[in-house]
């Protein structure tokens, strides 16, 4: 006999592996994961505005800019360079969508 689903539980491979924890706190994996791949051996190290791009995707997927995608963001601000250029196109794109969401 097949059970039904619970619905509003996230099995916990689902949710282990949405997050990453660093220093006890839960940060937005698919986020870290990009700025990672986008700033490792290639070009100057920063984060451009394609990279950018790639990112307000992961942010705005869930329609909602949520506390843990804040803190995040506050993360790979303080840990990644990014080009003049992508810097002034995320802020406006995110206080854009903060605004609508």
């Amino acid at each position: 006999m097949q059970r039904p689903p619970m619905f509003g539980i996230v099995p916990a491979t689902m949710s282990d592996s949405y997050y990453k924890i660093i220093d006890g706190k839960k940060f937005d994996k698919q986020m870290l994961e990009i700025a990672e791949e986008t700033t490792a051996g290639k070009g100057d190290g920063r984060i451009s505005l394609a990279d950018a791009q790639r990112l307000i995707g992961a942010v705005t997927d869930g329609g909602k800019y949520t506390d843990i995608e804040k803190e995040t963001m506050a993360y790979i601000r303080e840990n990644y360079k990014w080009t003049d250029e992508a810097d002034s196109w995320f802020r406006e794109e995110i206080r854009r969508f903060a605004a609508r969401a």
